[in-house]
């Protein structure tokens, strides 16, 4: 997925880590994917009937809470990547961890599905917990679970809550929310869901474009088993402690979330105006931005609002929720690569899309990676105006104004592999920043320049 440890920075690192912890393939067999198939693959081994041993149950809720403990650890990690002392602090650290997940992966070749397969979970729940902040701080949220924990703090609004109030909402709130998303799609790796995503033989290419019938029988079974995995394959917490107040409270606050996470995941799959729009809306972006599909092209992915609205419009999401994401992305998804002619125009210049909540949506908030043609690690921070977005099919008559010569100089200074690329992108909308970010020096594109 990247270049190897040694041409990372320590954050990058963690990303990559991170990523492996939720759905990597190892022979240790210790990521949560891997955990959760695990259970799935045993589960059915046992009669309902069978008398079992006390080791044997034993057994079994170690390994739940252990399956649990590890989920865990991984959204406070997530909390710990993404939370800051301000709103504005929380934007740059969830901008940096977006547009990190889209750097290091590949935009081009084989293995782009097989990747963002194994980013779309972590992507997804980051989104999802900078929709809920968006719909707290607006007052739009209408769940009672969520209703009720911030009415534990009648004078504070949400916008000024102090650190024990944040707490409690990351806790009661953001932990389940964040379990969610990562757990949501987790029933597709149950053997009967595989079983028609590769077939019985192992040789369905698992990112084909299903039949209706193929996708209605792997949502039901992704329904079903996700909800069994998350009842059965996780065990709540027990309190440790020797205060019978502390431990009342502690049985209500989980018994809470764990309702609060079944809803969640029920309310996802027909979610209308309820608050399964939080991982709804999400997925259906991510499912653009890291697309499973052989079909993927990097260079559409600003058109994801084109399908976000479309399907608000036939009723599978809010319009609202949709609405509140735009606000909060933009056109662009962090990480991208956008082009732009200066204001001197002659030549165009290479920047990557670095922040959230754009001014105007369609006007993305980027760090500049080229200057004059020459591409630097130490860029400032720019608003790409419509005017100068080559993306957009006006800048096309400007570009089209250089000669083919002037063009091809310009290609040949800004792409390694510009011989390959001529035919295509002579006149270019976007470009791949990946080989750019895999430079060590140039992975620090959210530090603080201005």
């Amino acid at each position: 997925m990247v270049k190897p440890f040694q041409y990372q920075t320590h954050y990058t690192r963690q990303v990559q880590v991170l990523l492996s912890k939720i759905y990597g393939r190892s022979k240790l067999k210790d990521s949560m994917l891997e955990r959760a198939i695990h259970y799935f693959n045993h589960q059915s081994f046992v009669a309902t009937d069978k008398a079992l041993s006390e080791s044997y149950l034993e057994l079994k809720r170690l390994e739940r809470i252990e399956r649990h403990n590890h989920l865990l650890n991984i959204c406070h990690e997530i909390i710990d990547l993404t939370e800051g002392d301000s709103f504005e602090e929380t934007n740059r650290k969830s901008a940096q961890l977006l547009g990190t997940i889209q750097l290091i992966s590949p935009t081009e070749g084989k293995n782009v599905p097989a990747n963002n397969e194994c980013c779309q979970s972590l992507y997804k729940a980051i989104l999802s917990i900078l929709l809920l902040e968006r719909l707290m701080l607006d007052i739009e949220i209408t769940d009672q679970h969520i209703v009720n924990t911030l009415a534990e703090f009648p004078e504070q609004s949400f916008a000024q809550f102090d650190p024990d109030a944040k707490r409690r909402v990351i806790e009661q709130i953001k932990i389940p929310l964040l379990m969610a998303a990562l757990l949501q799609g987790i029933g597709i790796y149950h053997s009967e869901a595989q079983d028609i995503l590769i077939g019985k033989d192992s040789t369905k290419n698992p990112y084909r474009t299903m039949t209706v019938d193929e996708r209605k029988s792997i949502l039901s079974i992704n329904y079903k088993q996700t909800l069994k995995y998350i009842t059965d394959g996780l065990c709540v917490p027990v309190y440790v402690g020797r205060c019978r107040e502390e431990r009342d409270q502690f049985v209500i606050d989980e018994q809470e979330k764990l309702k609060f996470l079944q809803q969640l995941i029920k309310s996802s799959f027909k979610p209308k105006q309820t608050v399964g729009n939080l991982l709804k809306v999400p997925q259906i972006y991510t499912s653009i931005i890291f697309s499973t599909k052989d079909s993927y092209n990097y260079k559409v992915l600003p058109k994801v609002y084109q399908v976000l609205n479309k399907n608000a419009e036939l009723g599978v999401c809010s319009q609202k929720i949709v609405d509140a994401l735009y606000k909060i992305t933009g056109m662009f998804p962090q990480g991208y690569g956008v082009i732009y002619m200066p204001q001197e125009e002659g030549c165009y210049e290479y920047a990557i899309v670095n922040r959230l909540y754009p001014t105007l949506p369609e006007e993305p908030l980027c760090r500049i990676a080229t200057r004059r043609l020459t591409f630097i690690g130490y860029g400032h921070n720019i608003e790409v105006k419509k005017t100068s977005n080559l993306y957009f099919p006006h800048m096309a008559k400007k570009i089209a104004n250089l000669s083919k010569e002037r063009l091809n100089e310009i290609l040949e200074l800004l792409a390694s592999n510009y011989k390959e690329r001529q035919e295509l992108d002579l006149m270019p909308r976007c470009w791949y920043a990946n080989e750019f970010f895999s430079v060590k020096a140039n992975q620090k594109l959210w530090n603080k320049v201005d």
